[in-house]
């Protein structure tokens, strides 16, 4: 039996793996996992969110970059965010981002609670990682945390189309009614109290 098979993959290992593959994985305790393909609303939010970050990134130091590129954890995870900002040197052939600031995370019907409570534990633990975002496609809504200079995390809730999320150390500043660009929200059921006669 195998060094991999017996102890799960490196990091290194990992990355040089995933080169040859047709499917995108994130590694996970040592192993690969597939990641799932996302629905057409998932797309579109992430598809302007990735417009509105490169418009405003254009001819600045730091990139936008897409879950293409790898984010190593300390643990020896490797996730790929939906999309985020590196601030990194720029490599050809780098299948990481190898300074992370902000990642970002479309929440989908099966990885919310992951995203929301595992990876989201898993991004603070990145020294680089200042800023996570994490986007609800089906109502306009985002929290956004962000590391303090003292190294504490800090959340705020995001509501509505004129919400606005601010970076200030990157100046990128990102409206929901552009992440939410072509979309239309279904209201959500009422709930109506019994006659009580």
């Amino acid at each position: 039996m195998s060094h991999a098979a017996d102890h799960g993959m490196t990091v290194a290992e990992f990355l040089e793996w995933q080169h040859g593959q047709d499917l995108r994985y994130e590694l996970v305790d040592g192993r690969p996992v597939a990641m799932t393909g996302a629905r057409q609303r998932h797309d579109r939010v992430t598809a302007n969110a990735l417009g509105v970050l490169w418009g405003q990134l254009r001819g600045k130091p730091c990139r936008s970059f897409t879950a293409d590129l790898a984010v190593v954890i300390p643990s020896g995870n490797v996730r790929r965010p939906d999309l985020g900002i590196h601030c990194g040197p720029f490599q050809d052939d780098a299948a990481e981002a190898t300074i992370p600031k902000l990642v970002m995370e479309v929440l989908s019907r099966s990885t919310r609670t992951l995203d929301q409570v595992g990876k989201l534990d898993e991004y603070k633990s990145v020294a680089s990682i200042d800023t996570i975002v994490l986007i609800d496609p089906d109502v306009p809504e985002a929290i956004v945390w962000s590391r303090d200079t003292s190294g504490a995390w800090h959340h705020t809730t995001l509501v509505g189309p004129d919400a606005t999320i601010g970076v200030p150390d990157l100046n990128v500043v990102m409206n929901l009614a552009d992440l939410y660009e072509g979309l239309d929200f279904r209201q959500r059921p009422k709930l109506i109290a019994s006659d009580p006669r």
